[in-house]
């Protein structure tokens, strides 16, 4: 009986170290897949629909890829469906960076266009 009861304490180990493991993963995972980020700044470069670049200020320009599922707002938080945005528009672009790229899922305008 004692071999039973050790087996079952080893198996149980096994199951949760196991459990821990995976876990640990999914946590990493989450962080480093990416949380959100913001930038503002001005266009100075667009391409309709590819992507566009903003000076934030640093005197080096960002370059940004527009998601094909990407949403465009108004100052107010209203959603657009023909932006119009140009060069020397003030915006504010929500992004993700997936591989060495900026990836735009949401552009907010800060003034009127």
């Amino acid at each position: 009986m004692k071999i039973y009861s050790y087996s079952k304490s080893i198996l149980g180990v096994i199951f949760t170290t196991a459990l821990l493991i995976a876990v640990a993963h999914a946590q990493t995972s989450s962080v480093t897949t990416g949380s959100e980020l913001e930038s503002t700044g001005t266009i100075t470069e667009y391409t309709p629909g590819s992507a566009l670049v903003l000076d934030i200020g640093t005197g080096e320009p960002v370059q940004f890829k527009l998601s094909q599922n990407i949403v465009y707002a108004d100052p107010d938080g209203t959603v657009l469906d023909a932006p119009g945005l140009s060069k020397n528009l003030r915006i504010r672009v929500y992004y993700v960076e997936v591989g060495g790229d900026n990836v735009v899922d949401k552009v907010t305008l800060l003034e009127n266009y």
